[in-house]
């Protein structure tokens, strides 16, 4: 025989909350993000501490600003970053960054692909690969479904 139930517990959970029509997204106040200090990264870059620049380009990124000016600097910072290191010392630098900071520089590398600059592609697909051998599909799967974009 069926067991009778009176339980009402489940009319109380609020289904509406789940409605992906009505996303509100939680980490707002983007509007102070400028992204890493130039200045810093541009002394670093002419010490010729390469990794202390990465570390800092991706420390504090853009992803809540809605200012475009400041991700494309940005950008263009990384980029630059990245072209100035040599090709044997990559792997070495992305082994040393922790998972956020892969996928975070995955995401630096695809933004790179769409605004080519001189001879930034090879630089990009060289990174791609090393970053890619530490990050896994997983972390190409991370980068294309965010939400947030650099």
């Amino acid at each position: 025989m069926s067991k009778n139930t009176v339980s009402d517990r489940f009319r109380k959970v609020d289904v509406d909350e789940y409605d992906e029509n009505k996303f509100v997204d939680d980490e707002e106040g983007g509007e102070n993000q400028t992204g890493p200090d130039e200045a810093e990264v541009d002394s670093l870059l002419r010490q010729g501490n390469q990794n202390g620049a990465l570390r800092a380009v991706l420390k504090n990124p853009p992803v809540n600003s809605k200012n475009q000016n400041a991700k494309e600097r940005v950008q263009q910072l990384v980029v630059r970053v990245l072209c100035s290191f040599k090709g044997s010392d990559i792997e070495k630098s992305v082994s040393s960054l922790d998972k956020a900071e892969v996928d975070l520089l995955m995401k630096y590398i695809y933004k790179g692909f769409e605004k080519p600059s001189d001879n930034s592609s090879a630089t990009l697909l060289q990174w791609h690969e090393k970053v890619l051998a530490v990050g896994g599909v997983g972390s190409i799967v991370r980068v294309l479904t965010a939400r947030k974009s650099v």
